[in-house]
């Protein structure tokens, strides 16, 4: 069976720049999530939007348990776009999980990219004491787990607020736990336990395409050790830090976070 790979992972293609930025989102979440950055970069760039299977409007009928047990599964997703779309020296930028994403992508083909953009990254999640900091006790994920099983919607209500960190602004709050709701529970708890075990320090060595690592501030997923290991780890990156609080700058930052990203562009 021939699979539709635009159909599949519901890719939108903007603008008519030279050179192509690809956006994918991260965890719980869907392309959407780029309306605010989106606007910054229609003049200069194309731009590619896609859903991973499972999330917003991609087709679910995809979604394979075993494909997707691991983060290569998704990776192999991106290069199918790449190729389908027919993209070379791409600027690829991924929200949180997307980051390693995107770099084991760039790893196996790397003639498709030329920049990455990390926002929120991390290469591993879970603690492994006393060598590394990853912000989490394997115990913390657990319960994350166990409560995306037995109580899915109150999973929702009680991550949402800690992960986007601007009380303030509650709208961005109500609409993260929306999407995070509008998920399927099983495939989401999947994806999140396969986001949050992963560890890619390994494979970090064998990346070779300029990074930039975006650091949030007050970020109770990547706190500032992960992007400091990261940016130790990972030759050819820069790290700059944010003045955005939480883990989700684009909603809550889009000026900062877009500036960001075209000083970086600009500075090579």
């Amino acid at each position: 069976m021939t699979v539709d790979i635009l159909v599949r992972n519901n890719v939108k293609v903007l603008g008519s720049g030279s050179q192509t930025i690809v956006f994918a989102h991260g965890f719980g979440c869907d392309q959407d999530m780029w309306r605010y950055i989106v606007p910054s970069f229609i003049d200069n760039y194309q731009i590619v939007l896609f859903d991973y299977v499972g999330s917003g409007e991609s087709q679910i009928k995809y979604y394979d348990s075993e494909k997707y047990s691991d983060l290569q599964g998704y990776a192999q997703d991106v290069l199918d776009i790449m190729e389908a779309l027919e993209l070379r020296n791409v600027i690829f930028v991924g929200h949180s999980v997307s980051s390693m994403i995107g770099m084991l992508a760039s790893i196996r083909n790397p003639q498709y990219f030329e920049r990455i953009v990390m926002l929120g990254p991390s290469p591993r999640y879970v603690n492994d004491l006393p060598y590394y900091y990853g912000g989490f006790d394997k115990s913390d994920i657990d319960e994350l787990l166990d409560m995306m099983q037995m109580n899915f919607i109150g999973w929702a209500s009680y991550l949402a607020p800690i992960v986007m960190q601007n009380p303030e602004r509650q709208e961005l709050t109500e609409e993260l736990e929306k999407t995070f709701c509008s998920r399927d529970p099983h495939i989401a708890r999947q994806f999140a336990e396969v986001t949050f075990f992963s560890d890619c320090r390994v494979d970090l060595q064998h990346a070779s395409i300029p990074t930039l690592i975006l650091q949030c501030s007050d970020d109770s997923i990547a706190p500032i050790e992960v992007g400091n290991y990261l940016h130790t780890h990972l030759k050819n990156s820069r790290l700059q830090q944010m003045r955005a609080k939480g883990h989700y700058p684009h909603l809550s930052q889009p000026g900062e976070t877009s500036d960001l990203i075209k000083e970086y562009l600009a500075s090579v």
